[in-house]
Parts: C-alpha cells; structure tokens; sequence
C-alpha cells in the first residue's frame, strides 16, 4: 500500500482534516475500506507526513495484537482439572 510514497521531506507535516483521515484509515485497517477509500488514503499517505506516521503506526499495533491476542488449544486434561476445582469451590 505504500509504495511510491514520498519521502517524508516531501509530505506535508500538517494534517488539514485529522480526525477525518484517521477515521478512514481505521475503518481501512479494520477491513471496512472501498476501493475508492483505499484510493484516498494512498493519494493521502504519500501527501501528509501525519497521516503516513498515524497509519504505519495503527497497522504494526493492529498486527501485533493479531499475533498475540489468537486463541490456544488448552490441554484436556487442564481443562478437566480446571472445571473439577471450579465445582469444588462451589
């Protein structure tokens, strides 16, 4: 998504409409973004130095949170013994 970006020496390092921007990059990081939304944010990334930081930023957390936030299997046998205390304490 964000190649053929410009340098940051060459974005803007003011954003005009922030909060209308983040809003389009959430919604685009969280799999909600249209064709043309996604359009707009690239035109955008490569234009605003903020936007650009915002965006990499939320992408990495959202990433990170994937990877560490994903379901493990619990043995069996821990699961039993787990439940079996649980009855016991009630």
């Amino acid at each position: 998504m964000d190649k053929n970006l410009n340098t940051s020496s060459e974005r803007k390092q003011n954003c005009s409409d922030e909060n209308k921007c983040f809003e389009l990059l959430e919604s685009i990081l969280d799999g909600e973004g249209t064709v043309d939304s996604k359009e707009m944010l690239n035109e955008k990334l490569a234009k605003c130095q903020p936007c650009f930081e915002h965006y990499h930023l939320e992408k990495v957390i959202k990433e990170i949170l994937q990877n560490k936030c994903t379901k493990h299997m619990v043995p069996s046998e821990l699961a039993a013994t787990i439940r079996q205390k649980i009855q016991e304490l009630k």
